[in-house]
């Protein structure tokens, strides 16, 4: 597996990024599973493992803290903090004072002295942009954070970021978690031209879509039973319903049947091109893949290895450009 740095920065990490959030007792990953995956995603070369505070209610990072003990130096071990910790007014968002404690739990958790990357894992609009980033800066100074990122920023929120680091001569982000696909790409027109303006590498999330991109679903027929978007659209929460409908559009069933075709012509599946288009985009540094079982991580990475022919891809680019996007002669393919 190749590596490279991240951003403006001269930390080294793996074109594939190993995602925790299915591990632990309320995801979908037991402890002995997970373990076996880091094994795996590390043997292959791999070296970034992300996690958060929030997932599965702080099992995530145990398992993770676990499974990477005794070879703790060799792995980039990034967290995120901002989702609520407690039922507090101070227990969520980026304040100082939720910072501190967020971090000191993780590192609890993790079972570790020092965070390689802590984000922030969405913007918070009560607090100034100038605290967050000095009690970032007072985390790295400290030694228990190496470097710090941001996750889902949108471009002005990532230019006051680095703004406010510049002005106190702080700690800037070297990175951004971003949702990039096939069926997400409106990063492209501000996202992607303000992280390279200011030295964010880009560790991207969902590359399959939700599984949409995977073949999982089809144009006219309900999500089968047992899958991800059949219990979304089941879930009591208007958020997750909403959230599978957008997916399950027709425009993107659309751009699915295109993977699924140009699959079908190089013998392998769906996922695989889904995820080669992805990884040979060249504002990404690291794809976040996210397994629930060892033979979905090597599913991953052969298909982050698969050699994408040039015509598939320029197909593939012209299937799924957005509008917004669109060649300035207005042309577009249609589906």
């Amino acid at each position: 597996m190749r590596h490279t740095q991240l951003g403006r920065s001269g930390l080294k990490v793996s074109t594939a990024c190993l995602g925790t959030m299915n591990f632990g007792s309320s995801g979908s990953c037991d402890e002995t599973e997970a373990a076996r995956i880091v094994d795996a995603f590390l043997e292959a070369g791999g070296n970034v493992v992300d996690t958060a505070d929030a997932y599965n209610g702080g099992d995530s990072e145990r398992i993770v803290g676990r499974a990477v003990r005794g070879r703790r130096d060799s792995v980039v071990l990034a967290t995120k903090a901002f989702l609520p910790q407690g039922p507090g007014p101070n227990d969520r968002g980026l304040s100082r004072a939720h910072l501190t404690r967020a971090l000191e739990g993780s590192l609890r958790r993790l079972g570790t002295d020092h965070v390689d990357l802590y984000q922030c894992h969405q913007w918070d609009d009560s607090t100034p942009i100038e605290e967050t980033m000095a009690a970032l800066d007072g985390f790295v100074r400290s030694g228990k954070v190496r470097y710090i990122g941001c996750s889902n920023f949108t471009a002005a929120q990532i230019v006051e970021s680095q703004w406010a680091a510049q002005r106190a001569g702080g700690t800037p982000f070297v990175s951004l978690q971003p949702q990039y696909s096939l069926l997400a790409r409106s990063i492209e027109a501000e996202i992607l031209p303000v992280c390279r303006r200011h030295g964010l590498g880009t560790l991207v999330w969902s590359p399959l879509g939700g599984g949409v991109l995977a073949g999982r679903y089809r144009r006219g027929e309900a999500p089968g039973a047992g899958t991800r978007m059949a219990r979304l659209k089941a879930s009591p929460m208007p958020m997750a319903r909403a959230w599978a409908d957008g997916l399950l559009n027709e425009p993107n069933l659309v751009i699915a049947d295109h993977v699924a075709e140009a699959a079908a012509g190089l013998g392998v599946t769906p996922a695989a091109v889904a995820l080669a288009w992805v990884r040979r985009r060249p504002e990404v540094t690291s794809v976040i893949v996210g397994p629930r079982t060892l033979d979905q991580l090597r599913d991953n990475l052969a298909g982050l290895d698969l050699p994408l022919p040039p015509e598939v891809a320029a197909r593939l680019d012209e299937v799924s450009r957005p509008a917004r996007l669109a060649p300035a002669d207005g042309t577009r393919a249609g589906g």
